[in-house]
């Protein structure tokens, strides 16, 4: 059996390393494609594998089509936004991914941009603080759960919603449950998202939800790009100068937002989530369970 790594952003080599054994005790070939530039690169390298690891590269149809001998992939994150499960489905492909791993240190990002984004960017003026502020969590999975435990720490107020897990549940961890997102927006200082990219959610954080964010109020989203409805929040953020965006999942209108909201947006490069060792190497071996 033939395992391949697909990593246009690679593993650490601790995690590869981690890999190597799992596969080496299961006697399984490991071959490794680190830093792809083109897709041909892919469909070449999954001609003859037989399961395929990967983080947020595609796999689409036309990936699935030219793997041949492919069982399974496997996502190493949370959420399957990155493959095509219906095409899976007919290339009688199982897809898995590896939620939590990365759990930690998308709640420390949550922090760190929240961090920057109170202290007004680090450019010398008087910012603000967490303490005592209201946070709101969208979503109560194990990201949510994380930020909600990390922001105890800063002596926050902690709300969140989750129509799919019970307030009794929220509850219990010690964070107060909202009735609905509407309560979670309008109650809160701050609201961080960690919903998934579903026909449901996508655009659904847009212009009368944000607008409900008390003065001040901060959006982060460390989930998906396509849950924003960007030409909503735009239009809001032009009339409502006190609101700011952050966010680790560049717009598509990212150019729009830098030229718009300097000093209220900030997007970082690529997605960094899980771009810690600890998460890279969780996730990786994970991955290749």
């Amino acid at each position: 059996m033939k395992v391949l790594i697909a990593t246009e952003k690679p593993f650490s080599k601790v995690a590869v390393d981690g890999i190597k054994a799992v596969t080496d005790a299961a006697g399984y070939e490991l071959a490794l494609l680190e830093k792809y530039t083109e897709k041909a690169q892919l469909l070449d390298a999954v001609a003859d594998a037989d399961a395929l690891i990967i983080r947020s590269d595609k796999v689409d149809a036309e990936v699935l089509d030219a793997a041949k001998n492919l069982k399974i992939v496997v996502r190493a994150g949370a959420g399957y936004d990155n493959i095509d499960l219906a095409a899976a489905t007919a290339h009688n492909v199982v897809a898995m991914n590896t939620p939590g791993q990365n759990a930690n240190s998308v709640a420390e990002l949550v922090f760190g941009l929240l961090v920057y984004g109170v202290r007004n960017f680090f450019n010398g003026t008087s910012g603000t603080e967490l303490l005592g502020k209201k946070l709101g969590i969208l979503a109560f999975g194990n990201v949510g759960r994380n930020v909600a435990r990390v922001a105890k720490g800063f002596g926050m107020e902690v709300m969140a919603y989750d129509a799919f897990c019970p307030a009794e549940v929220i509850e219990a961890a010690g964070v107060k449950a909202a009735k609905s997102q509407d309560e979670l927006f309008e109650t809160c200082d701050i609201v961080s998202l960690h919903i998934p990219a579903t026909p449901e959610t996508k655009q659904s954080i847009n212009y009368d939800l944000v607008g409900k964010l008390k003065k001040g109020g901060i959006l982060v989203n460390t989930a998906r790009k396509e849950v924003i409805d960007e030409a909503g929040l735009i239009k809001l953020m032009e009339e409502r100068t006190d609101l700011k965006y952050l966010t680790d999942i560049k717009p598509d209108a990212d150019a729009e937002f830098t030229e718009k909201f300097a000093g209220r947006y900030f997007a970082t490069p690529k997605k960094m989530g899980a771009q810690t060792a600890e998460a890279n190497v969780n996730a990786g071996i994970a991955a290749d369970g």
